[in-house]
């Protein structure tokens, strides 16, 4: 973020609900470091709300800690004016100097798996004015602290398209948004190569992909046997 910049009046919310040690700002951006002390599984509905609260600007931007951004992303988002704005999202992670890749072979390093090559928009990667995203409710923090997610990001986007339906207004679509390969793109909902991004677990059987890796492995036993 340093070496690409921030557009003029954009402030970067980080909100830290529980890292070890704290996250601390040692760049010279014009970062805003919240930190929740929620020690609750799963708080991202808590978070998204608590970064909008403490937002300035009139737009929002909204993407999790394994999302890169791109300076091409920023300016599209500051520059327009309509009520939501969603991304294509492609794989790609950072090198040790910090710069985008997207090389196939440098992504399997990862843990991508081969037959993975892109992922679809999805609803935690957005932009939209603060002052829809409130009339909308924010999202649901009635449902934290389970054990598992409880879908509010898909909650969140069906507020979204009953507005869009009742009103006409679409939303359009950004610049390709960046994601690094982590949980079942490459074989396993928590796997997480390097421990970067969080350490709570996704395997309940209220999560479709880890039954689906489930019935996987009980296939090939019984192939074995």
């Amino acid at each position: 973020m340093e070496r690409i910049g921030l557009p003029d009046a954009t402030e970067l919310i980080l909100v830290d609900d529980g890292s070890d040690p704290p996250i601390e700002n040692t760049s010279d951006l014009p970062v805003t470091i919240h930190r929740t002390h929620d020690t609750r599984p799963w708080t991202w509905a808590l978070a998204r709300n608590a970064g909008a609260r403490l937002a300035q600007g009139e737009y929002l931007l909204m993407f999790d800690l394994d999302h890169i951004l791109t300076r091409k992303l920023l300016d599209f988002v500051v520059g327009r004016d309509e009520p939501r704005i969603h991304f294509v999202r492609r794989f790609g992670a950072l090198d040790e100097d910090g710069s985008l890749v997207t090389d196939r072979a440098f992504l399997k390093s990862w843990g991508l798996l081969e037959k993975r090559s892109r992922i679809e928009s999805h609803h935690n990667s957005f932009a939209m004015k603060r002052e829809l995203f409130w009339e909308l409710g924010g999202y649901r923090e009635d449902l934290i602290g389970r054990p598992y997610p409880q879908g509010e990001d898909s909650g969140f986007y069906h507020e979204w398209k009953a507005h869009s339906e009742a009103t006409g207004i679409p939303s359009i679509e950004g610049p390709t948004l960046y994601v690094f390969p982590t949980g079942r793109w490459c074989g396993d909902v928590d796997h997480d190569k390097y421990g970067l991004f969080h350490n709570l677990s996704r395997k309940s059987t209220n999560n479709y992909w880890w039954n689906q890796q489930r019935k996987q492995e009980c296939q090939a036993d019984s192939q074995k046997t």
